[in-house]
C-alpha cells in the first residue's frame, strides 16, 4: 500500500510541476462553460439544469482525456525509465494502478473546477441537486474508463501521439456503439440479443441514464468493470514490452 501510495503522489505531483497541467485545466473549464451556456443553448431552454453541461461530456472527454493518458507509459518506455520503475521494490499492479488513480485524481481536481457552473444554475433557478450530484458521479466514472483505455494504449507505443490517436479511436467507438444508426444497421440483419449487446457497450447507454439521475447498479458495473478490464490490460501490455 505504502508503494501504490508512492507512486500516486509522484505521478501526480508531476502533472501540477508543468504549466501544462493549469493550461489543460483551464480549457477544460473553458470549453465546459462554452458547452453549457452557448452551444447547450441554456438560456434558451428556460431550465435550471445542468443537463447541457454533462451532455458534452463523453465528446470533451473524448479529445481531453487521451492527452492526460498518453504519456503513462509511452513517455517511460520512450525515456527508458521504465527499465528503472520496473527494478523499485513495488508490483506492477501497483504501478499500473497508482499511475491511473494519480490521472484520475488530476481529471477530478478540472471536474471540481467546474463547481462555478453548478453554483450559477442554483443562483438562477431552484435544480434538482440530487440530479446533478449523480451526474457528477457518473461524469468521474466515465472520465475513470477513458483514462483506463488510454493508460492501456499508452503502454502499446512509446510514441505518444500515435498512443493519442488510437485512444481517441477506441474511445470514439465505445461511443458509437450506442448511437442509432449503428443501432439500425446491425438490427437489420443480427438477432435482437446483438443489437443489445452493442448498444449496452456504449458509454452514452449508460451515461444518459445516470445524467438523468437514475443510479443503476447495473451501470456502475459496467464502468467498474471496464475501468478493470483495461487496467489489466494495461498491466499484461507493460509486461509484454517488458519482456
Amino acid at each position: 500500500m505504502n508503494n501504490l501510495g508512492t507512486i500516486f503522489k509522484r505521478e501526480l505531483a508531476s502533472y501540477f510541476l508543468t504549466p501544462l497541467a493549469y493550461i489543460f485545466i483551464v480549457i477544460f473549464l473553458l470549453l465546459n462553460g462554452i458547452f453549457t451556456f452557448y452551444l447547450g443553448q441554456f438560456f434558451q431552454r428556460g431550465q435550471a439544469d445542468l443537463q447541457p453541461f454533462f451532455e458534452f461530456h463523453p465528446y470533451l472527454y473524448l479529445i481531453l482525456i487521451p492527452p492526460i493518458a498518453m504519456r503513462l507509459w509511452a513517455e517511460e518506455h520512450k525515456s527508458g525509465s521504465i527499465e528503472l520503475l520496473m527494478t523499485l521494490p513495488i508490483s506492477l499492479a501497483e504501478a499500473v494502478l497508482g499511475k491511473f488513480l494519480a490521472a484520475w485524481c488530476f481529471t477530478a481536481v478540472a471536474l471540481a473546477g467546474t463547481f462555478p457552473i453548478w453554483l450559477t444554475v442554483s443562483y438562477l433557478g431552484d435544480p434538482d441537486h440530487g440530479i446533478i450530484i449523480a451526474g457528477y458521479l457518473g461524469s468521474l466514472l466515465m472520465a475513470g474508463a477513458y483514462l483506463a483505455i488510454g493508460s492501456a494504449m499508452s503502454a502499446v507505443t512509446q510514441n505518444q501521439v500515435i498512443a493519442f490517436v488510437i485512444s481517441v479511436l477506441v474511445c470514439f467507438l465505445f461511443i458509437v456503439s450506442g448511437f442509432p444508426i449503428v443501432l439500425d444497421f446491425f438490427s437489420g440483419w443480427a438477432p435482437a440479443f446483438v443489437v443489445n449487446a452493442i448498444a449496452s457497450l456504449s458509454f452514452l447507454t449508460h451515461f444518459d441514464a445516470i445524467i438523468q439521475g437514475v443510479i443503476d447498479l447495473k451501470d456502475i458495473i459496467y464502468f467498474a468493470s471496464l475501468i478493470g478490464f483495461w487496467l489489466f490490460a494495461n498491466a499484461v501490455l507493460v509486461e509484454i514490452k517488458k519482456s
